[in-house]
């Protein structure tokens, strides 16, 4: 339940509608780009989960590649629900450590802050995905909220 200045609002989906809308959009826009396949970067959190699930859907599980893409402090529950997801879906997945590559970065740019640091890797995220939709003749499927969008730190 959301409130507004004006008390509670009562925000009732049709969930069945929404996903055969959203998985429908999924569809036409790779198709529409030119692609049978999709990327998605996968995280373990609950927006790239439901992008992964609702890629499936769209594009079948065998057109849905899941990336993790762990950096060294990263949390392990977030990896392992990210594995528990690949499985409940049943789609291709492949982890690539970024570790080094950030860590590449930031050895001549020692003065970066936390912010900075978490900019880099979400944007080193985005390189591979990139990178691997160019090899496998995908499209990346973006797992932005809205909310990261609007305030200028959506990758895509």
């Amino acid at each position: 339940m959301e409130t507004s200045g004006k008390g509670p609002i009562n925000l009732k989906l049709n969930t069945t509608i929404v996903i055969k809308l959203l998985v429908e959009f999924i569809r036409d826009e790779v198709t529409n780009a030119g692609f049978k396949k999709g990327v998605v970067g996968l995280s373990g959190g609950i927006d790239s989960a439901l992008v992964a699930y609702l890629t499936a859907e769209a594009l079948g599980k065998d057109k849905t590649l899941a990336v993790l893409m762990p950096y060294k402090t990263s949390s392990r529950e977030s990896i392992t629900d990210a594995k528990m997801v690949v499985k409940q879906l049943g789609v291709h997945s492949e982890t690539i450590e970024i570790t080094q590559m950030v860590d590449a970065y930031f050895d001549a740019n020692r003065e970066a802050d936390q912010v900075r640091r978490g900019n880099v890797m979400a944007r080193q995220r985005m390189i591979v995905l990139y990178d691997l939709s160019a090899r496998d003749s995908s499209l990346v499927i973006g797992t932005s909220n809205k909310t990261e969008i609007l305030l200028g730190y959506g990758t895509h």
